[in-house]
């Protein structure tokens, strides 16, 4: 049972007649319209139409002008025009303003009938098109979302491990216990006063967090050696910035990150290892971590002096602006107040670590 509306407008009644009861006996339901006016005002009073069948020529407001509105309002309803004008540039003026089609007055029962129907099949078809697309999307949303839940999860679990060997080290290494710990959050402290985005961030923490993790290639006698290490042992501990670039490289996740393990002992005049790299040559994660572990590692204990205070750190390092450190850091670096220090590593390393006073 065909239960499609159709409005029908022309400014004769005769014809509105002749074509209500063509269309009426091929079961569609219509009303009909007087003008374009008329046609308008019943489509705004909320009547739902699958299809509007409008004479080109009327009086006040002709079909073109009521294509043109109802084609603003309505864009998915199809609107047939029927002319008596054999003038092809009307139709296809018509079809410009977009009229699905045109009939030529006078017409036959199943021409109308075959041209209501393939505007109504084209309509309901453009819907499905339409709501597959719809559901399509939203599909693809939602196993995006889970995509990204599971990647996130990855995450987790690979920062998770990642932190187990920090730890690891820090363990293996006497000297530098929750080292790794304090110098990425003072790496993230600096990136984050820097305004760096938060994706890019989180790399330079990886970065800084897995700085050493090449030590575990280091033989113990010499990671733990107290007292100076010979011209020999000094290159195998040079070695570990490479061999943990080599370690985390195999893995895509950690690629960026191992970017900075390889660069962490590079300096900004150039006479850092293992490359010699020089200035904006080394990456900005690296650069930053520089500053940070310095502080890290002036700040605390170690066998062969006690810690300085936070202040003869800042000094340290602003001298040593655009030769080890980058100058433009180095002045973000300076800009932050010593107690963000204090309270990060108190809440890393506990209440009562070998700190110094500010």
């Amino acid at each position: 049972m065909v239960n499609d509306r159709i409005l029908v407008v022309d400014d004769e009644e005769t014809i509105r007649e002749i074509v209500a009861s063509m269309l009426g006996g091929a079961h569609f339901q219509t009303r009909q319209a007087a003008s374009g006016i008329e046609a308008l005002a019943i489509l705004e009073s909320g009547e739902d139409f699958d299809l509007v069948l409008s004479d080109l020529m009327m009086a006040e407001m002709d079909g073109i002008a009521l294509l043109e509105r109802a084609k603003e309002r309505y864009p998915d309803m199809p609107i047939v025009m029927v002319t008596a004008v054999h003038d092809i540039q009307v139709a296809l003026q018509a079809l410009r303003n977009g009229a699905y089609d045109y009939l030529l007055k006078p017409f036959e029962r199943e021409q109308l009938l075959a041209t209501v129907r393939r505007a109504l099949e084209n309509r309901r078809l453009k819907r499905e098109n339409d709501a597959y697309r719809t559901n399509l999307e939203a599909l693809v949303a939602a196993r995006t979302q889970q995509w990204k839940t599971a990647l996130s999860e990855i995450e987790k679990s690979y920062d998770i491990l990642l932190e187990a060997l920090g730890d690891a080290l820090d363990l293996k290494d006497n000297e530098t216990e929750f080292h790794s710990r304090r110098v990425t959050a003072f790496t993230i402290a600096i990136a984050s006063k820097m305004g760096l985005p938060k994706e890019e961030i989180k790399v330079i923490a990886r970065g800084a967090f897995l700085h050493d993790i090449g030590k575990i290639a280091i033989p113990d006698e010499i990671l733990n050696k107290p007292g100076k290490l010979t011209a020999d042992e000094m290159a195998i501990m040079r070695e570990h910035a490479y061999s943990g670039y080599k370690m985390l490289s195999k893995i895509p996740f950690l690629a960026q990150a191992a970017e900075i393990v390889h660069a962490h002992q590079e300096r900004y005049d150039g006479t850092g290892y293992p490359s010699g790299l020089k200035g904006d040559q080394i990456p900005l994660g690296a650069r930053i971590f520089s500053i940070a572990d310095t502080l890290d590692a002036m700040t605390m204990d170690r066998p062969y002096r006690p810690a300085q205070s936070f202040d003869a750190a800042r000094k340290e390092i602003e001298l040593w602006s655009g030769r080890q450190f980058d100058p433009q850091i180095v002045k973000v670096f300076l800009e932050m107040p010593d107690n963000i220090w204090e309270d990060l590593r108190r809440d890393i390393s506990g209440p009562n670590p070998s700190s110094p006073k500010v």
